[in-house]
C-alpha cells in the first residue's frame, strides 16, 4: 500500500555537478547542481536550475554561458562545499583546490579535476519559481584522456567514479546490472 503525500520533487537519483561560470569582468565561481538533465541529443542540449538569489545565477544569465563539470567520488568533498558555501565570501577553486582549465568554446573555465567537463551556451532562461531554468546547448565536451580506450575510443564514465545525489545524500554510482537493449539482445 502507498501513502500520499504533498506534491514533491522526489525524482531520485540525479547526477551531482559542479557548474563552473564567469562573469564579464572575469571574476568566475563554481555552483553545485542536481536539477539537471538531457533535453535533446541533435542537437546536444541540456538544462541547470539554479535559484535566482544564488551567487552564480547573475553570472550565467550575464553570460549566458557554463560548464557542467561531473563529479567523482575524488570530488566528493568539493562538490558538497561548493554547494553549500557562497562565492560571495570565498575563491571555492583556493577553497577545494581546484584548477582551472580554460573554455574552448566559452569564456568560463572548466574544472581540470572533472573527468568530463560539458560547455554550453544558454539559449533560453524559464523563471519557473523556486528556480528559474537555463535551457542551454551544448558546444563542447572535454574529455580526461586516461578514461579513454586507446584501442576504441570509447569513453569509460563506469571508470570515472561518478556520484550521485539522492535525496540530500552523495552516492558512489554501484554496479552495472545491464546495457541498454540488454533485455532483448539475441543470445550467441
Amino acid at each position: 500500500m502507498k501513502q500520499d503525500w504533498k506534491p514533491g520533487t522526489m525524482i531520485y537519483p540525479l547526477p551531482a555537478v559542479m557548474v563552473s561560470c564567469a562573469n564579464a569582468n572575469g571574476d568566475d565561481n563554481i555552483i553545485t547542481v542536481a536539477w539537471i538533465g538531457t533535453i535533446c541529443t541533435d542537437p546536444a542540449m541540456l538544462y541547470i536550475s539554479v535559484r535566482p538569489e544564488r551567487h552564480s545565477y547573475a553570472m550565467i544569465k550575464e553570460s549566458m554561458e557554463f560548464t557542467v563539470n561531473l563529479t567523482t567520488s575524488k570530488l566528493a568533498k568539493a562538490t558538497d562545499w561548493c554547494g553549500v558555501k557562497s562565492g560571495r565570501d570565498f575563491d571555492k577553486w583556493a577553497e577545494c583546490g581546484l584548477s582551472r582549465e580554460s573554455g574552448v568554446m566559452v569564456s568560463c573555465p572548466s574544472i581540470a579535476e572533472s573527468p568530463l567537463s560539458i560547455e554550453c551556451k544558454v539559449e533560453q532562461i524559464i523563471p519557473l519559481g523556486s528556480h528559474h531554468m537555463f535551457i542551454a546547448r551544448v558546444v563542447n565536451v572535454r574529455a580526461d584522456e586516461s578514461l579513454i580506450d586507446p584501442a576504441t575510443g570509447a569513453f569509460d564514465l563506469g571508470a570515472a567514479g561518478l556520484i550521485n545525489y539522492s535525496h540530500g545524500h552523495y552516492y558512489q554510482q554501484g554496479d552495472e546490472i545491464g546495457r541498454f537493449g540488454w533485455t532483448v539482445k539475441k543470445k550467441k
